[in-house]
């Protein structure tokens, strides 16, 4: 029996060997590509079927299948910022702008938090002469603290 971090770290190796995108393989299931390659990657639970249609195009074996279909402890797990320059320029603009951001939400919506269950997610390129951007885009469910 593998835990879901193995699988998903079997998976990103499959995936590369099939020469599959990410984008590919949301398509196969009819999910969202960030959902999917969170999932893939062990941060959700996927349905038995999507499981199994995955480990079919990418010829995984049974226990990682399995494991794609256990609820996971979602997160890293570890609080220490990340080295990865990626994942670091994503934490840093949180670090940077997150304060401001918690007083926007607060000013527009009132005492409350943006949902990370109910919950979009989206990365896409956008042209600009200076050169391309990424655009990350969080979709949340405002909810409101009830005292």
């Amino acid at each position: 029996m593998i835990d879901k971090i193995e699988a998903g770290q079997i998976v990103a190796r499959a995936r590369f060997r099939s020469g599959k995108t990410w984008q590919e393989l949301a398509d196969a299931i009819g999910k969202p590509p960030v959902w999917t390659t969170a999932a893939l990657l062990g941060q959700h639970p996927m349905t038995s079927d999507d499981a199994w249609k995955i480990g079919e195009l990418l010829e995984l074996d049974d226990d990682v299948v399995e494991a794609l279909q256990v609820q996971p402890y979602r997160g890293s797990g570890v609080q220490q910022i990340p080295t990865d320059p990626t994942m670091y320029r994503l934490y840093e603009a949180l670090d940077v702008y997150g304060a401001a951001l918690k007083e926007l939400i607060h000013e527009e919506f009132g005492d409350g938090i943006m949902s990370a269950i109910n919950f979009k997610v989206d990365v896409e390129r956008r042209a600009d002469p200076a050169g391309d951007r990424v655009v990350v885009t969080f979709d949340g469910k405002f909810l409101d603290y009830n005292w």
